[in-house]
């Protein structure tokens, strides 16, 4: 993994400080955008039926892996977009991607609160955008 010099600022002028979150990041790279990560083990069954945690900690795995395929990690992380269906699990949400996240420069977010995923036994989804370092396409690669 490359790291991709970050600028974090949860102070700008004129704007209530953050408190678990970045107002901006910014930095030089090529953007990768991470679709929406749901709770599904590597053999597609859903992790943790019922339990924000268990949901969430799969949801952050799976996007390790998803950033893994870019040579990036959640350091390169910018942007996180939380979709939840119970605004009361987003503490044991925020708790488990604490575990993954440097919580001294957390990228920007945000949490919305939506009536359903597409299952009804999904508690959340979440997207991200991350800077990565420029690679010259490779036939390696896979581009499906």
């Amino acid at each position: 993994m490359t790291d991709v010099p970050l600028t974090h600022i949860s102070r700008p002028d004129g704007v209530v400080p953050s408190s678990g979150y970045t107002h901006l990041v910014t930095g030089p790279g090529q953007l990768a955008a991470l679709a929406g990560q749901m709770p599904f083990a590597p053999d597609g069954s859903l992790v943790g039926e019922g339990d924000p945690e268990a949901q969430a900690r799969q949801v952050f795995t799976n996007m390790r892996g998803v950033l893994a395929a870019a040579d990036a990690g959640f350091d390169n992380v910018i942007k996180l977009t939380y979709y939840v269906t119970d605004a009361a699990h987003i503490p044991a949400i925020l708790a488990v991607r604490d575990e993954f996240i440097d919580t001294e420069r957390p990228p920007a977010s945000t949490v919305v609160q939506v009536a359903a995923l597409y299952r009804p036994e999904l508690l959340l989804e979440v997207d991200a955008f991350a800077l990565v370092p420029p690679t010259a396409p490779t036939p390696a690669r896979e581009t499906r």
